[in-house]
């Protein structure tokens, strides 16, 4: 019987087995190698540090194809900055469906370039083209690349215990984002149409460029920031869960402490998902020094970005837990993200089995 996955990333211990053994050959400029809980990768060129990470190119047509090209863009960047450093070049392949027309391509490459330009990335290369039996929304895949001083960069190995970890916009952006956006006329049947609009809104939150390049501005490494881990699939308890064990601590968190954004708990809540354990691009984990952690904070509302310190790194022998309501329980990897089920069963509900929209 396959171990592998039915949908999304493999398993940890799948990872630890099959892939990171075999990873080429070895190279001492490689300071940051492929690990759970890391975001990145970075090597040393000549004085410099380069982090690099690599990701598919998400278009869902559904979303509207401004809307999907400005995610396509923002979750390729989203794990680039993590490291600390700021995104500077772009490498992209574009294996696209036979239906997609000219108009759309047009649309599509013209809002990655306006936001390309945002972030100050430069495409480099990169290859585009349309092909048989390639469907939507993994359409190709890209690179970025991160060039920056060898001082400034920030991985998981320079947290240590007494680290404050800050929480930037709460649980289940991503899957909230995409739940407003995919079935609006459903949310406004329960919750209003006012509620509705303002919730779709949120997919413009699905984006932690300006979160983490705001937070390393303050400081990084004893000055500041230590690491960032962008909270994807599993969510927030995922990723601490990963930020705890690529940097070899405990934590202690207090649920209570993090922000939620507007309309969050009454998506979440409609859909049947936990929204800590639920798909949350948007939500940066940021650990940094005692000291640092209100100037950060300070920072990010600045920006219009609610964040709050809402946990506590601690020495591995402490573990990792989740303090609520005066109990103590272990903070444990979520493995399944409940949004995907969530969302095929409402989809599947809205369009019937085959596609075919039911009647009302």
């Amino acid at each position: 019987m396959s171990e592998l996955p039915e949908i999304g990333k493999i398993s940890a211990r799948i990872f630890d087995e099959l892939i990171l053994p075999r990873l080429g050959a070895d190279n001492a400029s490689v300071i940051v190698k492929p690990q759970h809980g890391v975001d990145v990768g970075i090597v040393e060129i000549g004085d410099k540090a380069v982090a690099i990470t690599t990701d598919p190119v998400f278009i869902v047509p559904e979303y509207g194809w401004e809307r999907a090209a400005w995610f396509a863009i923002h979750i390729l960047a989203s794990d680039a900055v993590t490291s600390g450093l700021k995104p500077t070049y772009l490498s992209i392949d574009l294996n696209l469906p036979m239906e997609i027309t000219r108009e759309q391509l047009e649309i599509m490459w013209t809002t990655m370039h306006r936001e390309c330009l945002k972030l100050g990335m430069f495409v480099i290369c990169g290859h585009t083209a349309r092909y048989e039996n390639c469907h939507y929304p993994m359409v190709g895949g890209a690179t970025v690349i991160c060039v920056g001083e060898k001082d400034r960069y920030v991985t998981p190995a320079m947290a240590r215990a007494g680290d404050r970890v800050i929480i930037t916009k709460g649980p289940a952006i991503e899957a909230s984002g995409i739940l407003a956006t995919m079935f609006p006329e459903l949310i406004a049947r329960e919750f209003g149409a006012a509620f509705s609009q303002k919730a779709q809104d949120i997919f413009y939150k699905m984006s932690v460029v300006e979160d983490a390049l705001t937070a390393v501005s303050v400081g990084v490494r004893e000055e500041g920031v230590t690491a960032m881990h962008d909270a994807t699939e599993c969510g927030i308890w995922g990723a601490l869960f990963e930020l705890c064990q690529a940097s070899g601590l405990g934590i202690r968190v207090q649920p209570e402490r993090i922000v939620v954004e507007d309309c969050v708990p009454e998506i979440c809540s409609h859909f049947g998902i936990d929204p800590y354990a639920s798909i949350s691009e948007g939500t940066l984990i940021i650990a940094c020094r005692e000291r640092k952690a209100a100037e950060i904070v300070t920072a990010l509302t600045r920006k219009g970005i609610k964040s709050s310190v809402a946990a506590e790194l601690t020495a591995p022998r402490h573990g990792m837990s989740i303090l609520q309501g005066g109990r103590e329980r272990e903070l444990v990897h979520p493995v399944v993200d409940p949004f995907w089920r969530a969302f095929y069963t409402a989809l599947e509900k809205r369009d019937g089995p085959q596609g075919e929209p039911k009647p009302e």
